[in-house]
């Protein structure tokens, strides 16, 4: 009777640490684990920092799956309207940084709760990830429309400390006008 009570004991410990680990923790589709809160990780490529963010805000690449960024950098002749004119060694360099930092490997709970999110589909656009949107959910479509802001794809006006990988809530401060 003793042994069964210490078995029993041993599987409700572990039991337990299963359990509450998991609250900590999401798992994306390939079971990978993205551990609690932290910042998504600033990029750091000087190919990606220069071409892309001439022109807008630098995207941690965790923030889509590598299948979104094959996607996207496949099509980068006709990148939301624009013709990026990327040579392919830039190209190249550009889509093998951002497979290699994409949400399957990322770290930060965001890139988890991303993947998640958008299961099997290939979103081009952060800012139409389900998770994003949830998050955004109760700011009104017209806040994002002010001067300060000009779309909801300028995470910085609002997101203070981005650019730093802090998407925290305590750093973000919507601008008035």
């Amino acid at each position: 009777m003793r042994i069964l009570k210490t078995f029993l004991t041993i599987g409700i410990l572990i039991l337990s640490l299963t359990i509450n680990t998991s609250v900590f923790a999401d798992e994306d589709e390939e079971g990978g684990r993205h551990e609690g809160e932290g910042r998504a990780a600033i990029a750091e490529n000087a190919a990606y920092k220069s071409e892309c963010s001439s022109c807008h805000f630098l995207y941690p690449p965790e923030f889509l799956p590598k299948r979104s960024w094959e996607a996207l950098m496949k099509g980068s002749d006709k990148h939301f309207g624009e013709n990026l004119a990327l040579d392919d060694k830039t190209s190249n360099e550009i889509l093998s940084y951002l497979s290699e930092n994409s949400a399957e490997r990322g770290s930060s709970e965001w890139a988890g709760k991303i993947l998640k999110s958008i299961g099997s589909t290939t979103p081009l656009k952060i800012t139409e990830t389900p998770y994003i949107l949830k998050e955004h959910r109760k700011i009104k479509p017209d806040v994002f429309k002010r001067k300060s802001i000009g779309s909801f794809s300028n995470c910085s006006a609002c997101h203070t400390g981005a650019a730093q990988g802090d998407y925290e809530e305590d750093s973000i401060s919507i601008p008035k006008q």
